[in-house]
């Protein structure tokens, strides 16, 4: 179950990669270009919103079958003395969870506002600085701490 999770987990991220930054984009376009908010904007943002959730309950389904939540038991400072421990049990997982709340939030706050620069404007802001967050916490192939990537 743990190896098809994360298997899972794993092909999901580019799916959450690709939205993401396919939000940004659009956004920053409509933004700056005066573009109407089309439903085809509208839906982008719902399935990064909806993939970037489902991203998160199976990467805390992760978190605790492999155990990462046990190693707090053996004190914080030992946690963050291991680059690797340290990585998957609290960057990793804070990192993703805070960018997924301000993509949550980005989308609330371009659904509330009344005209379609406002809503570019929102969700580029939001969306970028979620990504600039997420990017920073993905196990990239050249980080100390990456996995294989397949």
């Amino acid at each position: 179950m743990e190896t098809g999770f994360l298997h899972l987990h794993n092909l999901l991220r580019y799916f959450v990669v690709v939205l993401l930054i396919l939000a940004v984009v659009k956004s920053f376009i409509g933004w700056f270009g005066k573009k109407e908010y089309t439903s085809g904007d509208n839906k982008i943002s719902l399935f990064l919103l909806i993939s970037a959730h489902l991203q998160l309950v199976i990467g805390l389904a992760l978190y605790f079958l492999k155990g990462w939540n046990k190693q707090f038991e053996a004190g914080m400072a030992e946690v963050m003395k291991n680059e690797t421990i340290r990585f998957w049990a609290v960057e990793h997982i804070s990192s993703m969870i805070i960018g997924i709340a301000i993509i949550t939030l980005g989308r609330i706050m371009a659904k509330k506002a009344t005209t379609d620069s406002t809503k570019f404007r929102r969700q580029a802001v939001y969306f970028l600085l979620a990504m600039v967050l997420i990017f920073s916490a993905i196990p990239w192939p050249w980080s100390a701490v990456a996995r294989p990537w397949f």
